[in-house]
């Protein structure tokens, strides 16, 4: 295994941590109450996934 011979420098480092972040989720708007919710999710305001209730929300 190959190890370091020197320090690598903060420059260098922070180079390869620039895609070190978040992601913002995507967001799409529910048929049913048009509220944001995730794709491929149930909704969480009123509970419909695919034209069909599968949670009871309150």
């Amino acid at each position: 295994m190959a190890n370091p011979k020197r320090r690598q420098s903060h420059s260098r480092g922070a180079k390869r941590r620039t895609h070190y972040n978040l992601k913002t989720p995507n967001v799409s708007k529910c048929p049913n109450c048009s509220q944001p919710k995730l794709p491929h999710h149930a909704c969480p305001n009123c509970g419909y996934y695919d034209g069909k209730q599968v949670i009871n929300t309150k």
